[in-house]
């Protein structure tokens, strides 16, 4: 019997390691697939496009840290370095070493804004996704205000800077700009440029931003159907380096608004748009045209000297070729598939 209880006893200790690696591994299990749902509930995402800003970037990233921690919901903060050519990305790799919710994207390049906030948007991964600049001149303070605001109902929410701690070079421009935007596209927002926006998932996963184009992302979330608000924010001065952006950025932006014009309100239907151009042209040289013919059939002029007439010809065939360029508009848009256009907010089955 002692030699039995001998031999038996090895089993046990096996059996015993067996269940203690078992539990081990399902413990393991549990909290592998614990994270995963972590990372796939994040509440807030927030993405900071960034070039040449080392300097900054810890200070920001301590400030960001404190607020949605705060915050009390899971997030995440999205850099995205758009081709620095200083030590950013440096600075980025140690942040990310030491915090796993802070996510680093690099470019090769300098593509500029709109393509590093494209890239942020296909990485973040929550409900409510945050812009800002990486010059501390946005503060991280008014994300939770931010939040408040969406959650009101609006899908987008702009901020105000409406005390500009910049030179009267970049205000005065700035103010022209937002107040023709204001004018043309009807949304009562105040600031477009301002870096400091609120918004839910699905809106930036159905704007295409590309270009210069991320100054109008209200714009094109408007004409697509989303609701648009704005909240007063501060705005502070720069505490380090200098502006990226110079005078030729306002050119630029009409230039990208005559593009958001076009693309949102005529891309599937550019007669209207060339079709009234080449009407009001061809209308007014066919009646230069004709009262002059009037008056010479009554003999009050000769028309050898008029060059008036000639130019009541050239607005008619001016008139004529606009009009043709909307009809073959007209027939590329038709075989085009514009589905994806339209913006659907719920279907009931």
């Amino acid at each position: 019997m002692p030699e039995d209880k001998n031999e038996t006893q090895p089993k046990k200790q096996y059996r015993r390691r067996r269940r203690q690696s078992k539990s081990q591994k399902q413990r393991e299990r549990q909290s592998s697939s614990g994270q995963q749902t972590d990372s796939k509930n994040i509440a807030t995402s927030v993405v900071v496009p960034l070039y040449n800003e080392d300097a900054s970037i810890p200070e920001l990233s301590e400030e960001l840290k404190s607020v949605l921690g705060g915050m009390g919901m899971p997030y995440e903060i999205i850099f995205v370095d758009d081709g620095s050519t200083d030590t950013s990305f440096k600075v980025l790799r140690g942040l990310h070493k030491n915090n796993k919710r802070i996510k680093v994207i690099r470019l090769r390049k300098n593509f500029g804004k709109s393509a590093a906030l494209s890239l942020g948007f296909q990485q973040a991964s929550g409900d409510i996704v945050i812009t800002l600049d990486a010059d501390l001149q946005d503060d991280p303070s008014e994300i939770p205000n931010l939040v408040k605001e969406l959650k009101k109902g609006y899908d987008v929410v702009s901020g105000w800077k409406k005390r500009r701690r910049d030179p009267i070079t970049k205000t005065i421009p700035s103010k022209l700009f937002n107040y023709t935007v204001r004018l043309v596209t009807g949304i009562k927002i105040h600031d477009f440029n301002c870096g400091l926006k609120a918004y839910r998932k699905e809106v930036i996963k159905r704007i295409k931003v590309y270009g210069e184009l991320h100054r109008f992302i209200p714009v094109l979330a408007h004409w697509q159907g989303f609701s648009i608000g704005e909240l007063v924010v501060k705005h502070r001065r720069r505490k380090y380096g200098k502006t990226k952006f110079g005078i030729t950025r306002f050119m630029k932006g009409f230039l990208d608004f005559i593009t958001v014009l076009f693309t949102t309100r005529f891309a599937a239907r550019p007669l209207h748009l060339f079709g009234t151009i080449g009407l009001v042209s061809f209308f007014t040289g066919f009646f230069i045209d004709a009262y002059l013919t009037i008056q010479w059939f009554l003999g009050n002029i000769t028309l050898s000297n008029r060059p008036l007439l000639l130019a009541g010809f050239l607005l008619i065939i001016v008139g004529v070729q606009f009009f043709a360029i909307g009809l073959l508009g007209e027939m590329i848009s038709r075989g085009q598939n514009m589905d994806d256009e339209y913006s659907v907010r719920d279907i009931l089955d």
